[in-house]
């Protein structure tokens, strides 16, 4: 198993890419105002932040532990943003099934 095991590094700064890519384009104080162009700027950027999550997974080998710190370090640092909590469970569920999920 290793040290290798433990390195939390790349999951880490993908973790705090995502987060940034999500309040850059989306900030929490838009989060709350009901509108089309927004929830068309919200689909456009999940389905950005899938992307780059599968991507992710292809080219890092993450075991369970590194597929829980990610979704936990996106959980907190979105929470710490701003963003509704309901909202942010729901992403860091999302993100755990994504990485969870086996490759076809």
């Amino acid at each position: 198993m290793g040290l290798k095991w433990f390195d939390t590094s790349k999951v880490d700064a993908f973790s705090a890419s995502l987060v940034k890519l999500f309040a850059d384009r989306f900030p929490a104080s838009e989060f709350s105002t009901p509108g089309k162009r927004q929830e068309e700027r919200f689909r456009k950027l999940h389905a950005l932040m899938v992307s780059e999550v599968l991507r992710f997974r292809r080219e890092n080998r993450l075991n369970i532990y590194l597929k829980a710190r990610l979704a936990n370090k996106v959980k907190w640092s979105m929470k710490e943003a701003g963003y509704p909590g309901a909202f942010i469970d729901e992403l860091a569920f999302e993100l755990a099934a994504l990485t969870a999920q086996r490759d076809s």
